[in-house]
């Protein structure tokens, strides 16, 4: 029913800034998240949003990123300043509507030191 296409990965020095994008298929997604996943490393919670705005940061990134979402756009944002090398991972963008989750494709980031 959905389809979630992430963008906006890439490498980056420690101390820098990135701004990853999802693009939904289509409107009216209650909840829309990230996640992400290191090499060997379970799947976490990074930042998630729901459609009246309200959000939710694992401890490890709180101050430092910023989700947000354009319902116009269909679309998420999760701004990351100050990065460090441990947020090195694949960033999966998530969404939850109608007790269905969906998953893109996955993005890397890397950051090096």
């Amino acid at each position: 029913q959905v389809q979630l296409v992430e963008s906006g990965g890439g490498l980056v020095q420690a101390g820098g800034s990135l701004r990853l994008s999802c693009a939904a298929s289509r409107s009216r997604i209650s909840y829309m998240g990230w996640y992400r996943q290191a090499p060997g490393e379970q799947r976490e919670l990074v930042a998630r949003i729901s459609s009246s705005g309200s959000t939710n940061y694992a401890d490890s990134v709180k101050g430092r990123f910023t989700i947000s979402r354009d319902n116009a756009k269909n679309t998420v944002y999760l701004q990351m300043n100050s990065l460090k090398p441990e947020d090195t991972a694949v960033y999966y963008c998530n969404g939850f509507s109608d007790y269905v989750n969906y998953w893109g494709q996955g993005t890397q980031v890397t950051v090096s030191s």
